[in-house]
C-alpha cells in the first residue's frame, strides 16, 4: 500500500521546526532586551514586567510552596542539628553541675576544718574518708592515714564541727574510726550551762542517748554537750551536740557533726595513751603503801599476839608481885 503524502505527519514536523525556532528567536530576543543599557529599554523592561508578572501569580505559586518547603525543611534540619547539640551541652553542664556541688561540699568542709578553734595545744592530722562500714551493728569509717602519719589508737576524730569518734585500730596506710553511735562507743560528757556530768553512749542510731546524768531536772532540751575529759578518753572541751528529749521520754544528743557527709576527719594528737597489747589484760593503777587498818578485829588480833621482848627481858618470865600470888604472912616473935 503505498504512503499517502496528506498525512499529518507531512506537515507536523515543519510545524514542530517552526515553533521550535519562534521560541529560539523570542529567548534571544528576551535576553538582548534585558542585555541592552539603555533608559528606553529600561522602561520597556519594567512595562513589561508590570504587565505580566503580576498575573502570573497563580503560575509562580507552586514554586513558592515549593520553595518554602526547602525552606522549612533546611530549618527544621538546622533545628534538629541545634536542639541535639544544645541536648549534649546540657548533659556536659549536668556533669560540671555535680562536679561543682562536690568541689563546693569539700571547700566547706575543708573552710569549716581551717575555721575551727581548738586547743593549740592539740595538733591534727586531717584524713579523707575511704569506705564505711555499712553495717546496722557497726557504726565506722575508714581513713587514708595510718602509723606512717603517726596515727595512733584512741585519739579523738572531728570533722568541720563536732566530735565524730575515736581510732580504734591502726594499719601501715590506713586507720578504722568508731563513731560516737556506734554501740561500743562510751564518752563521758559535760552538759552546758548546768554542768551535769553524763555518759555518751551508742546504740546504733542517729541520735545516741544520755545515761547517768547526776540531776536530769538541771537538764533542758537544747543544752550543749562537751566532753570532759574525764578518764583521758578524749581532751575536754570538744563540741558533741545538743540536748533533745525523744519520743520515748529520753534525752538524746543531736550530733553537730553530720553523719551524711562524712568526706574528711581531723585527727587530734591530744596526748599519748598507753597501748593495750593483750585485749584480755587490763592496764594495773600504779602501787601504793598500804595503810595501816584500824578495825576492831586487828584490835583484837594484835591484842592476843605473844608479848615483845624488850631491853629489861620477857615481861612473863620476870614477872610481878602481884602476879605471883598473895605475899607471906609475918610470923610473930
Amino acid at each position: 500500500m503505498a504512503k499517502n503524502r496528506t498525512a499529518p505527519e507531512e506537515y507536523s514536523r515543519p510545524l514542530r521546526r517552526l515553533l521550535v525556532w519562534i521560541a529560539v528567536l523570542f529567548l534571544l530576543a528576551i535576553f538582548l532586551i534585558w542585555r541592552i543599557d539603555s533608559p528606553r529599554v529600561e522602561r520597556f523592561r519594567a512595562a513589561i514586567i508590570d504587565a505580566v508578572v503580576p498575573n502570573f501569580d497563580w503560575a509562580m505559586r507552586p514554586i513558592t510552596m515549593v520553595a518554602g518547603m526547602v525552606d522549612d525543611f533546611q530549618s527544621y534540619t538546622r533545628i534538629y542539628e541545634q536542639n541535639q547539640e544544645l541536648k549534649r551541652e546540657l548533659q556536659q553542664m549536668k556533669a560540671w553541675k555535680e562536679a561543682a556541688l562536690q568541689l563546693e561540699q569539700k571547700n566547706a568542709r575543708l573552710l569549716d576544718l581551717n575555721n575551727v578553734r581548738l586547743d593549740p595545744k592539740l595538733t591534727h592530722v586531717t584524713g579523707v574518708v575511704m569506705a564505711d562500714s555499712g553495717s546496722p551493728f557497726r557504726q565506722s569509717v575508714l581513713l587514708n592515714v595510718g602509723a606512717r602519719d603517726g596515727i595512733r589508737d584512741g585519739w579523738a576524730t572531728m570533722d568541720g564541727i563536732g566530735l565524730v569518734g575515736r581510732i580504734s585500730g591502726v594499719g601501715e596506710r590506713t586507720a578504722r574510726v568508731i563513731l560516737v553511735t556506734d554501740s561500743n562507743s562510751r564518752i563521758p560528757v559535760t552538759i552546758q550551762p548546768s554542768g551535769q556530768k553524763a555518759l555518751l553512749s551508742g546504740d546504733n542510731s542517729p541520735l545516741p542517748p544520755l545515761e547517768f546524768i547526776e540531776d536530769t531536772d538541771e537538764v533542758r532540751p537544747g543544752d550543749r554537750v562537751v566532753t570532759s575529759g574525764e578518764g583521758e578518753v578524749f581532751p575536754a572541751g570538744l563540741l558533741v551536740g545538743q540536748v533533745a528529749l525523744s519520743t520515748d521520754k529520753r534525752l538524746r544528743v543531736v550530733l553537730a557533726a553530720d553523719y551524711q557527709r562524712l568526706e574528711f576527719l581531723r585527727v587530734l594528737r591530744s596526748h599519748n595513751l598507753e597501748p593495750i597489747t593483750d585485749p584480755g589484760s587490763l592496764i594495773a593503777p600504779p602501787a601504793t603503801a598500804p595503810l595501816p587498818d584500824t578495825s576492831a578485829g586487828a584490835a583484837e588480833a594484835a591484842a592476843g599476839a605473844p608479848p615483845v621482848e624488850t631491853e629489861g627481858g620477857n615481861v612473863e618470865e620476870a614477872g610481878s608481885g602481884a602476879a605471883e600470888g598473895p605475899a607471906p604472912e609475918a610470923v610473930d616473935g
